[in-house]
């Protein structure tokens, strides 16, 4: 059975453009969510799942062996509900009940209630130390995966993401991979003027990791440093890529306003939207 998914170059294009259309008709049909921290994360999933980097069973979601990937920034679910879709894990129409009572499409991602949801995330923060538990987990059960973890740059002001940083390099957790979202934009204003990580290259390489920077919306080169973390496993240092990306990439008017953070477009905005995605405008 085939374990990753690895399309063609134009394939991932278009994968990417698909996905950012699901995450606007599902934000916009629920009147909220979180479109651009979404859109900014597009090209990146679409790299880790069917760029033959993550090991899945769409069919066996619960396969022992499967790779794993936790969204930390778990505001960003539509992005992960979309490509879960296009994966195959459930039928896509589910998209289309993204935060209505009862709907297992939830605003944050449950464990449990969508197959292929490895980790209940939301509260930031928690993502990278939820990412060490399934390698340590692995080791205890004899179990060989790659662990890939989301991580939102706002939520890398918070205390617990460096604390898992540093067990991450003392447990010698190679297979442990995150990337970093680095659009530079959270809910309330800019990182640097919140609170800056600058310099961010250096914070991680003096906890132990390895690092690689690379331009979040070119899927090539986010494939290729997949590829580069996972042969780096056998340094048993934990590995990062630093992605930078564009807050709402794809839609003009929403780069250019980061409140649309936490704001759905309404049916004229996302019309324009919808246009700008499918290049007809």
């Amino acid at each position: 059975m085939k374990d990753s998914v690895l399309l063609e170059a134009d394939q991932l294009l278009e994968t990417a453009r698909q996905l950012r259309l699901d995450i606007l008709e599902m934000t916009t049909k629920a009147g909220s969510g979180h479109p651009s921290s979404s859109w900014s994360a597009v090209e990146l999933v679409t790299a880790l799942y069917f760029g033959g980097i993550l090991r899945y069973r769409a069919n066996e979601p619960w396969w022992p062996a499967r790779d794993r990937f936790i969204m930390s920034k778990g505001h960003a679910a539509p992005l992960l509900y979309a490509a879960l879709a296009k994966a195959g894990y459930f039928p896509r129409e589910e998209l289309w009940t993204l935060r209505e009572v009862g709907s297992p499409v939830q605003g944050h991602p449950i464990q449990g209630m969508m197959p292929g949801v490895e980790a209940t995330t939301g509260s930031l923060g928690q993502g990278l130390s939820l990412g060490l538990g399934h390698v340590l987990g692995g080791r205890l059960t004899g179990q060989k995966f790659s662990v890939f973890v989301l991580l939102g740059d706002g939520e890398c002001e918070a205390g617990q993401i460096w604390e898992a940083a540093m067990a991450a390099s003392h447990y010698k957790a190679g297979n442990l991979v995150a990337m970093l979202d680095y659009n530079k934009y959270q809910e309330t204003g800019p990182i640097s003027r919140e609170i800056a990580l600058e310099p961010l290259v250096d914070k991680w390489k003096s906890f132990g990791w390895n690092v690689q920077e690379v331009n979040g919306h070119e899927i090539k080169e986010v494939i290729a440093a997949l590829t580069l973390a996972q042969q780096l496993e056998a340094t048993a240092k934990p590995q990062i890529i630093i992605a930078h990306t564009i807050k709402g990439k794809g839609v003009s008017f929403v780069e250019a306003d980061f409140t649309y953070h936490g704001r759905a477009l309404n049916a004229e905005q996302a019309a324009l939207a919808r246009e700008e995605i499918n290049g007809t405008r």
